[in-house]
């Protein structure tokens, strides 16, 4: 069981991707694929500034991302757990729904699966998550990233975001359970499928989630909703580079709503963030 006794964890993100929203294509040259050597320096860095987990992803799941076979998937992300194990005890994740990248990353040494679809893309993964008693995050996703756009499901179905979240997701759960996989985080996936009204509801009530009875994950990091809220008046929306102090604020909110993991592009200040959390509620110490 992942040990959550000494306050909130910070899940450093580690992209192998070209082509995802923030940092894609940083540690994937073109011509040779994953640079290993510069996905470990970074890596290592990260727990250096206090990620308690290592979340390794090789397809990326920002909206109207390309599909990516799992060989490729597989290519871009085991060697580098293998690596990332050889080198450190640092809990590893790996960021896939499909069930044969997760199999070969866990064999390489992963302890977490976190699945966008909460278990619903591949039927398969729940099996492979038993065979090697992995932990799972399942986050909460209705459509797949290479047809997500904003959402206005809500409305449609009468249902507001956060009540359509924690339906989907009681339903991951009670799925997890009948496969035995006993160490279960849920995450309510910001930005995907949702309206930037709905991301700003389940940010606010995300403590409703606590009702499932499992540790929330809470990925905010830069994403674009935050970078709506703060466009000035008939200007332009800041890019993911200019979203960390907003970023830094939902983090907070988040972790004063419940949540026991931040999955965060920048470790340091997620580091100080918890700093201050676990500050005030232990005033003493």
């Amino acid at each position: 069981m992942i040990d959550l006794s000494g306050g909130p964890l910070i899940m450093g993100i580690l992209n192998t991707t070209p082509d995802s929203f923030y940092d894609g294509g940083v540690l994937h040259a073109a011509s040779s694929g994953v640079n290993l050597e510069r996905a470990l320096d970074h890596a290592l860095a990260m727990i250096g500034e206090g990620a308690s987990i290592i979340d390794i992803g090789g397809e990326s799941s920002r909206p109207g991302a390309e599909k990516v076979s799992a060989r490729e998937e597989i290519g871009r992300t085991v060697p580098l757990v293998a690596l990332l194990r050889q080198k450190s005890d640092i809990l590893i994740s790996i960021d896939t729904f499909k069930a044969e990248v997760a199999e070969e990353a866990l064999r390489a040494g992963a302890h977490i699966v976190n699945d966008i679809s909460g278990f619903t893309f591949d039927h398969d993964l729940p099996y492979v998550c038993r065979k090697y008693q992995a932990a799972v995050v399942l986050m909460h996703t209705a459509v797949r990233p290479q047809s997500m756009q904003w959402s206005t499901a809500a409305e449609e179905e009468g249902e507001n975001i956060v009540a359509r979240v924690n339906r989907f997701l009681a339903r991951s759960i009670a799925l997890a359970e009948e496969h035995s996989i006993e160490d279960i985080f849920i995450d309510p996936g910001f930005g995907f499928g949702k309206s930037v009204a709905e991301n700003f509801q389940l940010l606010d009530q995300l403590d409703a989630l606590l009702a499932l009875g499992r540790p929330i994950l809470a990925g905010l990091s830069r994403k674009s909703f935050l970078g709506h809220a703060i466009t000035p008046p008939g200007g332009e929306t800041p890019p993911p580079s200019e979203r960390l102090a907003a970023t830094i604020a939902a983090q907070t909110i988040a972790l004063m709503r419940g949540a026991t993991i931040l999955r965060v592009h920048d470790v340091a200040a997620a580091a100080a963030c918890t700093a201050i959390i676990r500050a005030t509620h232990n005033p003493s110490s």
